[in-house]
């Protein structure tokens, strides 16, 4: 069975996935305090592959998580220019997503996650190589920021298959047609 190629991300309500500092900390329902993973641990069950932009991935080692890489059990891909020395689970590469796409799929494994950020997203929406997306809608509007989806992608039609609401944030899954 060929692993399915899932965006799972968070955005605000005007579509945007960074504040303008490139922030994330917006990221909250309504209720501050309110704890949950938000069907993280059901979703990241069925993965074992996560490719992250070079953006993406500075923000989550000097940011988010500096003390420890969040993804310890996955294999992690970062599409970079860059040139990092690889550790066992993580891989720093210069490819098109396209062919590292196509090459993962031929490998056997669970469901690849791209992670983040805009960039890496957009180029997959190009080749059109998700097969399905899970949008989590944050109750915020920005007005600014970094913008998830860009003007003039590719039309590719969806079909809304599970819609979750938790705190008010809602997740759509989203499947090609």
């Amino acid at each position: 069975m060929k692993r399915k190629v899932i965006l799972y991300i968070s955005q605000s309500l005007d579509g945007f996935i960074a504040d303008d500092n490139r922030s994330v900390d917006w990221i909250l329902g309504n209720d501050e305090e309110y704890v949950s993973d938000y069907g993280y641990e059901n979703f990241i069950k069925d993965i074992d592959t996560v490719i992250l932009g070079a953006t993406t991935y500075k923000q989550i080692k000097n940011e988010l998580s500096p003390d420890k890489w969040v993804y310890e059990n996955l294999q992690s891909y970062v599409l970079t220019r860059e040139k990092i020395e690889d550790t066992p689970n993580i891989k720093y590469m210069s490819i098109e997503i396209k062919n590292l796409i196509n090459k993962l799929q031929q490998e056997n494994g669970k469901n690849i996650w791209i992670c983040g950020g805009a960039n890496l997203a957009n180029q997959c929406v190009k080749e059109n190589l998700i097969d399905e997306y899970q949008i989590t809608t944050v109750p915020v509007i920005l007005g600014n920021g970094i913008r998830l989806f860009e003007e003039n992608n590719k039309n590719i039609k969806l079909e809304l298959k599970d819609i979750k609401e938790e705190n008010g944030l809602i997740m759509g899954i989203y499947t090609k047609r």
